[in-house]
């Protein structure tokens, strides 16, 4: 999969070790560098991953306890609202 510069320019590395990138595109990028001296930028999108709270977690498996121990409340008749689909 070939891909087409969109941008073309040098830039210098700074006195900390740093180069600019003019107009990025992304705020975050995985960097790899290699022994010949290249350098490879890929844009990376950085969000938490869904996560349920500790708290959460310990009350479903309180639940599930008592559901395995028979300590459950009475079925939910719940053919009134046949109507909803």
């Amino acid at each position: 999969m070939s891909s087409v510069a969109l941008k073309s320019y040098d830039s210098k590395i700074d006195s900390k070790k740093r180069i600019t990138l003019r107009n990025a595109s992304y705020e975050y990028y995985h960097v790899e560098e290699f022994s010949d001296g290249r350098i490879i930028l890929e844009p990376r999108e950085l969000s938490k991953p869904f996560q349920i709270s500790q708290n959460s977690l310990s009350m479903m498996d309180s639940s599930i306890e008592n559901y395995k121990t028979g300590k459950v409340s009475e079925p939910i008749d719940l053919t009134e609202y046949g109507d909803i689909q």
